[in-house]
């Protein structure tokens, strides 16, 4: 027996769509354990159990998994999946295959920065090795990013008890051909599709160092730009700067360049979030009736 572990939070939306890939694309027997947190009840009816749960995403999956064992066999297998993902293929003998040769095999975003944790919206495993571990997706565990910070996540604490034990997991990569963006719309080994921040607005810990990035950029070129305009709007005042002029100037200078660079940041921000959201709801509309849908983003055949 396969469980499925989801969390749906604040949205019916992703219900259907999930549970019709999950129908397609597992070829054994199967039921779904859910949170429904601010779900409409009637949802409950569509699966094996459903809950309303607090706390947050980390909490409830591990809450859900202590149901499943108490409902389960030791060799049963425990399948965590976020609400926006789903397998795209079948994966019934390719999660057995990779269970032969590892104790636990996850979706590894590298691409979030270099994210070296298991994350939870693929992520599976048997029931015998979950309780043995006393499994936790909560954050806790850190390791240092691609950036040089050091972070954590969800699935940081899994991570190092993983590792204390000495545990093998197969971490499983991106496999995108094509990239709308570099973290959402996620294809990972040919077989799962994450659509990325589907119960909430598209930020991510990537997309705000970007940010940083461009504002970093761009405010030698504002300042630069910002004292060009003051000259040439006075060319006959050049000739008369001296240094102690800049000096008496710098602090209303430095004010006005300022809010400028965050006026800039601020249009760019909602510009890039209104771009995002729009593509988001296009490819949801485009799975709901098509369940090829992924191959936009995956075209190797596997």
């Amino acid at each position: 027996m396969l469980n499925v572990v989801t969390v749906h939070w604040q949205s019916s939306k992703w219900i259907e769509p999930q549970l019709g890939f999950l129908d397609r694309n597992l070829d054994e027997p199967y039921r779904v354990f859910a949170s429904l947190h601010g779900v409409e009840a009637h949802w409950a009816d569509r699966f094996h159990l459903a809950v309303d749960l607090d706390g947050t995403h980390a909490e409830q999956l591990n809450a859900l998994a202590s149901l499943v064992l108490e409902a389960s066999d030791s060799s049963d297998k425990i399948l965590f999946l976020d609400g926006d993902a789903f397998p795209v293929r079948p994966v019934t003998h390719w999660m057995d295959d990779i269970l032969t040769d590892y104790s636990l095999g996850a979706i590894r975003r590298g691409e979030n920065l270099g994210d070296r944790q298991p994350h939870p919206c693929f992520a599976f495993t048997t029931c015998e090795f979950w309780d043995h571990l006393h499994g936790d997706w909560r954050e806790g565990g850190t390791w240092v990013n691609a950036v040089g910070e050091i972070t954590t996540d969800v699935g940081g604490t899994l991570l190092h008890q993983l590792d204390d034990g000495d545990h093998s997991w197969l971490p499983i990569m991106r496999s995108n051909t094509r990239n709308p963006d570099p973290l959402l719309f996620g294809v990972y080994g040919h077989h799962i599709y994450h659509h990325g921040a589907g119960f909430r607005r598209p930020v991510s810990r990537l997309g705000l160092h970007r940010d940083r990035h461009l504002d970093d950029s761009d405010s030698w070129g504002t300042s630069i730009e910002g004292l060009a305009r003051r000259l040439l709007q006075h060319p006959s005042s050049i000739t008369r700067l001296r240094l102690s002029d800049f000096g008496r100037l710098r602090p209303a200078f430095k004010v006005s360049v300022s809010k400028l660079g965050r006026r800039r940041t601020e249009l760019r921000q909602r510009r890039q979030m209104d771009h995002m959201e729009a593509l988001q709801q296009a490819v949801f509309h485009q799975l709901l009736h098509d369940p090829d849908f992924y191959l936009e983003f995956d075209t190797v055949e596997h």
